[in-house]
């Protein structure tokens, strides 16, 4: 079966820096610090798709103890709590979460980053096992694991409700992610379908889009109702 190259897209929300989540989860609510001056593309695009309600009623799938926390995994949307954990356990048959993305992918920042610290409540970007394969899913640290540095990108640090992150367990929900000091999102509407670029003889030549494909690709996601 032929591999389904994903559109690289660059996250056009340019971050003040001074931006703060408020996820609101089963548990309780978590204040994030998002860390939009270090990891600028991270941080939009978390900043677009938590503005758009991406993360509105997903749940986390994963938890290893005194490790990570993982969330963001639109599979999980259309899961009850207890199918969450019977689909992580392999019980769902051809439900997978964790496989999920918002049929884009970003670049990774981590190497860019002068403040890439896994710490307890760090909030970081996972991608799967190629370089700028992340997209929307996250993880919180459980404890520090300065492993990670070099691995992942961290964009935010929790600031108040680090006993809620202690807590989650998989099947737990997110409720929401607010924005706090976010200004307006761009315009989705305002995106070329094509784009104009230079071959490798130097010659100009049109091409597709890849951001018109990734929100092009996420709309469809945002508009789509499954039910199980």
């Amino acid at each position: 079966m032929a591999q389904i190259t994903k559109p690289l897209y660059t996250p056009r929300y340019v971050p003040s820096g001074e931006e703060m989540a408020v996820i609101d989860t089963n548990k309780g609510a978590i204040r994030v610090q998002l860390n939009g001056r270090d990891a600028p593309a991270t941080t939009g695009n978390f900043i677009e798709l938590a503005c758009k309600g991406f993360y509105d009623g997903l749940n986390f799938h994963g938890r290893k103890e005194g490790d990570v926390v993982v969330g963001g995994c639109p599979i999980t949307r259309a899961l009850r709590p207890q199918q969450v954990r019977m689909a992580v356990r392999e019980q769902l048959r051809g439900i997978h979460p964790g496989v999920g993305d918002p049929g884009y992918v970003i670049k990774d920042e981590w190497k860019e980053n002068p403040n890439n610290h896994h710490v307890a409540g760090a909030l970081s970007l996972t991608h799967k096992t190629k370089p700028d394969s992340g997209s929307c899913q996250f993880f919180f640290s459980l404890a520090d694991h300065p492993e990670y540095d070099d691995r992942f990108t961290v964009f935010g640090n929790v600031v108040e409700g680090l006993d809620v992150v202690q807590s989650l367990r998989i099947g737990d929900e997110i409720k929401s992610i607010a924005i706090e000091g976010a200004h307006a999102l761009p315009d989705d509407d305002a995106l070329p379908e094509t784009i104009t670029v230079r071959n490798d003889e130097g010659e100009e030549q049109t091409v597709p889009n890849p951001d018109y494909l990734a929100m092009q690709a996420l709309g469809k996601l945002l508009g789509k109702k499954v039910a199980i």
